[in-house]
């Protein structure tokens, strides 16, 4: 299995001395998942929790929802033409009863952010698609002090980036802020889908009394994915998209965007911030 990082020489300039050095670096390796033997994506990753992200993928495209619709999961030998194992081809293979979507199709609808297809049309794809609507009653109420510690929690968690500088991370925390998992990648939508994915494995779907933070802008497909886990609460560092807006008005998710310091915008579900506690010790 590949490294989580690797070492490469670089050329350092620093007020004008020179000097070469070997850098720590992020690795960045293809996966491509395999649905029951067929091709089905590829995604650039960091190596690790490999089988976590192929579930999570398939959460967030309607195919799993429980453990007990995944029978397995697996590297694919013989991947090269020499028949070497390479480590970046897993195979997901699902309970006989479960009924495979058109994915192809679903993909291009809700998925891929330059699809050209309209905002509409997403929305239904998710909403047609999910298989753990938002249910967390009695509902989730949560702090603004709460929220605005999870970031620093998020960041002390984050061994890969402390090296590398390069890594995105998602967290999941209680409705008491404890942190529950942590998960990087290069990319925020597989760090994602590694948390989703290891819920899945572990039988904790849907994941109704979570707060899902993250560490970069809040998208549409991140959205999407929260939806799908049944997370309640989205919260993000940065801005979210117009459409990942409309989605969590939608569906019912909380979505908090510039989550930095004391501060927070909420975009949507803001019945479950507790800003009355929060204005009477104001």
């Amino acid at each position: 299995m590949g490294r989580v990082t690797e070492r490469r020489k670089v050329l350092r300039i620093r007020d004008g001395a020179v000097s070469s050095r070997p850098d720590t670096l992020v690795a960045e390796e293809p996966l491509e998942i395999r649905l029951n033997g067929k091709p089905l994506a590829v995604t650039m990753r960091t190596p690790g929790d490999d089988f976590a992200l192929a579930a999570g993928f398939l959460v967030s495209e309607g195919v799993l929802a429980t453990a007990s619709d995944l029978r397995n999961i697996v590297y694919c030998a013989g991947a090269t033409v020499d028949g070497s194992n390479t480590y970046n081809v897993v195979d997901v293979q699902t309970a006989p009863e479960v009924v495979i979507p058109d994915i192809t199709l679903e993909r291009n609808v809700y998925t891929t952010s330059s699809c050209g297809l309209c905002g509409k049309a997403s929305l239904d794809a998710v909403r047609t698609t999910a298989r753990h609507p938002i249910a967390d009653t009695p509902a989730l109420r949560v702090e603004p002090e709460l929220l605005a510690s999870l970031p620093d929690r998020l960041r002390a968690s984050q061994r890969v980036f402390d090296r590398t500088g390069g890594l995105h991370a998602a967290a999941l925390f209680d409705e008491d802020g404890e942190p529950l998992d942590v998960r990087e990648d290069v990319g925020r939508h597989n760090a994602v889908d590694k948390l989703v994915g290891r819920a899945l494995q572990g039988g904790n779907l849907p994941l109704s009394r979570t707060i899902l933070l993250v560490s970069g802008r809040a998208s549409f497909e991140l959205a999407q994915k929260a939806v799908m886990a049944g997370v309640p609460m989205l919260a993000a560092v940065s801005a979210p998209s117009s459409l990942a807006v409309d989605l969590a008005a939608e569906t019912g998710l909380t979505l908090v965007g510039f989550l930095r310091g004391g501060s927070m915008n909420v975009y949507a579900g803001e019945d479950r911030i507790a800003l009355r506690a929060a204005a009477a010790r104001g």
